[in-house]
């Protein structure tokens, strides 16, 4: 019933005027999204962990967590379309999932990887910070930034989000559009090896405009999004993330004769 009223209400929405920065709507020429269906992708999260569900209203407990889905939902190829947005994981207010992959990710031409979450339409877009570990242990998050207004709260019916306002945060684009996310703008951070991306962090962003319950951008701005989203699907919706870059596998003679001038160095600084 909840998808049926919301699928009602994004038909009903007005057109939003593009008045920021970044990349506009999936069906705009000027769009950063990738198709689910893009011949780009090279492959998919194939493994899940420290799913850590969030409250449906962080202001108020006694309403209960999200409960939608699982990790595996997040696995595997986006699936998700306006029609049809599930399954996917469901994290409810400020929580959070990793995803590991069958091989490290790396920084290639462009973006890298891309989120998908299963928003209605180009305005109704439930977001969630990006963060990504070399280690498994230390994640970096990338800079988010969202300009949408900050005095009139959206909610989680008659939602509002121009995309051109919104830059490195998941959920920028409607169900079977990835948000994509480029390592290089990472470059050069402490601790992380950009080429060796074993795992990416997905963090529910809380919408609130209530500086007591909402959560800020890279510029320390508060995020206006759907809050709050009083549901067992409340919270960013994790459909899937497509990897556009695997890091290059070693060629096996190059490998070998990596090893054998280790052996030899070793061999010569004992004598």
């Amino acid at each position: 019933m909840r998808t049926r009223l919301l699928m009602l209400c994004a038909l009903l929405l007005p057109p939003v005027a593009l008045a920021g920065p970044y990349a506009p709507g999936a069906d705009d020429p000027l769009t950063s999204a990738i198709s689910a269906g893009s011949s780009n992708i090279s492959g998919w999260a194939s493994g899940s962990r420290d799913l850590i569900r969030g409250p449906v209203n962080n202001s108020d407990l006694s309403q209960g967590y999200a409960s939608h889905g699982s990790g595996s939902d997040a696995l595997g190829p986006a699936d998700a379309t306006p029609e049809a947005p599930y399954p996917v994981v469901s994290l409810g207010d400020g929580g959070r999932i990793t995803l590991t992959f069958d091989r490290p990710i790396g920084n290639g031409p462009g973006a890298d990887f891309a989120v998908f979450e299963n928003g209605f339409n180009d305005s109704f877009l439930e977001l969630a910070f990006v963060e990504v570990s070399s280690d498994g242990t230390t994640f970096h998050r990338f800079n988010a930034v969202s300009l949408t207004q900050r005095t009139t709260q959206v909610d989680s019916v008659l939602t509002v989000i121009d995309p051109t306002d919104i830059n490195n945060l998941a959920g920028k684009y409607r169900a079977g559009f990835g948000t994509p996310f480029d390592l290089a703008e990472l470059a050069g951070t402490a601790g992380l090896d950009i080429n060796n991306i074993t795992q990416i962090r997905i963090t529910d962003v809380v919408g609130s405009i209530n500086p007591a319950y909402g959560t800020t951008d890279s510029l320390g701005k508060l995020i206006n999004d759907p809050w709050p989203t009083p549901f067992a699907t409340g919270g960013f919706d994790l459909d899937a993330v497509g990897v556009l870059n695997f890091a290059p596998v070693p060629e096996p003679c190059t490998s070998l004769l990596l090893a054998s001038a280790a052996l030899i160095f070793t061999a010569r600084r004992r004598r």
